[in-house]
């Protein structure tokens, strides 16, 4: 088995890597990853892009540790094994699709509860953390609320404060606008950007939304059927699609294919 340890060769700007990996179901009868590789550099936001069941959300319940790799050697973070690490041993934030907010708790205690829970620090340093995170998320006003008073873009807002007051090596997010209409997804995407880019953080976005992707990546992952299919700018995916899946799968009209005798 290969331990945790560093990886002397990898890059020095890679956030998040996956090598090779490999995730199978009903003792191999379904292979929902196969043979898996990304790379993410340090402050990129990479989407991983793809229909339902062409296997996005196994690769990142994989990388957080939510799902276990078949092979030991799959993921690493910062050049640190962590394939076989707790998810609480990882350093990364999850935000679902669900906001999952504690019902009882106000705004503050939600985004704090992480914090409460670790033990490792102080009251005041909770409290000012909590503040920052909410002037960069402008809920300043909303945290005595309870979720039940918060609109479903405050919520979603507060899901991303109490992912970012962790201070995570990566965020992952998996399809956290799906439940959002359509103005306010909108809206969400440019402040998912304009957080990310201020805080700098590696992150990967999954979403089966074409124009979600084109509009957040720096880079985007199209997958199908447990396999990337092409990586690259959303420019190279939109113009220069790999294969006929990439091309008849991105954009709007979809591509134009003729047969050639």
């Amino acid at each position: 088995m290969v331990t945790e340890g560093i990886d002397r060769g990898m890059r020095s700007n890679t956030g998040i890597q996956v090598r090779n990996l490999v995730k199978t179901f009903q003792r191999g009868a379904v292979q929902a990853c196969k043979n898996v590789n990304l790379e993410v550099g340090e402050g990129e936001l990479m989407v991983l892009l793809g229909p339902s069941g062409c296997g996005k959300t196994t690769t990142l319940r994989c990388i957080a540790g939510l799902e276990r790799p078949d092979n030991d050697d799959a993921i690493w973070i910062k050049g640190r094994n962590v394939t076989r690490l707790a998810p609480k041993d990882r350093n990364l934030a999850f935000v679902f699709q669900d906001t999952t907010l504690f019902p009882h708790l106000n705004v503050r205690r939600n985004i704090s509860f992480g914090l409460d829970m670790r033990k490792t620090h102080s009251k005041p340093e909770i409290a000012r953390r909590v503040q920052e995170v909410a002037q960069l998320l402008h809920l300043e006003a909303l945290l005595d609320r309870k979720p039940d008073q918060l609109s479903g873009g405050q919520a979603q807002r507060v899901a991303l404060g109490r992912a970012i007051v962790m201070e995570p090596d990566a965020f992952l997010m998996d399809e956290p606008l799906a439940n959002l209409d359509a103005a306010l997804r909108v809206e969400m995407r440019t402040e998912i950007k304009r957080i990310q880019r201020k805080l700098g953080t590696s992150t990967i976005f999954v979403t089966h939304d074409q124009e979600e992707a084109l509009s957040l990546g720096d880079t985007i992952a199209v997958m199908n059927d447990g396999v990337v299919q092409q990586v690259g700018s959303p420019y190279d995916i939109y113009h220069r699609p790999a294969n006929i899946f990439v091309g008849t799968f991105i954009g709007s009209p979809p591509l134009n294919l003729f047969s050639c005798a």
